[in-house]
């Protein structure tokens, strides 16, 4: 069970050794309907997917996504996941081997390893640890490396225009953190790890951003207060 902010962390959050045991638990209580996220983002993306399609998972962490998506296919599909934390993927490893899955697990920095073509692309809760300057790279990146009418599904934390509403939002949110059992020490701890390590965008400023990366079609596929997924076509 998550228990890392529970004493004095001194330093920016990082997904090393102590956040990998616990990252699932971590994102199932800080993320509003994660699963609910996780089972979307594999039923669009196998919407798109064809027989050996690549599907890439960026930021794959432990390897959630990826089982999803194994779990729900029907057909053989190469499945990759790429992450900077040798913990998370080395907690994947063990996950996907005890589900019998196979993918490919690429640890390296997602700004600079080489993606294969693909026919989906997602990236969820990802996007959003990339500094602001790299960020239009990344997303030109991963246009380029979809074949036509692949997609990209990205879900991001997002932020609102409206200063005061995006301030309610925001305290909406933490008292829901609350109720899914976080302490408020365990909060404030956690606010202060994700400052200038976090940096959101608004929904505008995701769409534009996606736009003029050549996407033509952006829908909303799920939002909850300041939490949104969407999906990304590439003609």
């Amino acid at each position: 069970m998550d228990k890392v902010f529970t004493q004095e962390i001194h330093k920016q959050f990082e997904f090393d050794a102590n956040v990998a045991g616990v990252f699932d638990d971590m994102l199932s209580r800080s993320i509003p309907y994660y699963k609910e996220v996780l089972a979307l983002s594999a039923d669009f993306a196998l919407e798109y997917a064809k027989k050996d399609s690549v599907i890439l998972d960026l930021g794959t962490s432990t390897g959630a996504m990826l089982l999803e998506i194994a779990s729900k296919a029907k057909i053989p599909l190469n499945l990759y996941g790429m992450d900077n934390a040798p913990s998370m993927l080395e907690y994947a490893q063990r996950k996907l081997d005890a589900y019998g899955v196979q993918a490919h697990l690429i640890c390296g920095d997602i700004l600079q390893e080489e993606f294969p073509k693909c026919d989906v692309v997602i990236a969820n809760y990802t996007l959003q640890f990339i500094r602001p300057l790299e960020r239009e790279k990344l997303v030109q990146k991963i246009f380029n490396a979809l074949n036509a009418k692949g997609v990209f599904i990205l879900s991001e934390k997002v932020i609102c225009e409206n200063k005061t509403l995006d301030f309610k939002m925001i305290q909406y949110y933490l008292e829901s953190k609350k109720k899914r059992g976080y302490s408020e020490f365990e909060v404030n701890k956690k606010r202060e790890a994700l400052e200038n390590v976090l940096i959101p965008y608004s929904e505008d400023e995701n769409k534009i951003m996606l736009k003029n990366a050549g996407f033509s079609h952006i829908q909303m596929l799920f939002c909850w207060v300041n939490f949104a997924t969407l999906i990304a076509i590439k003609d």
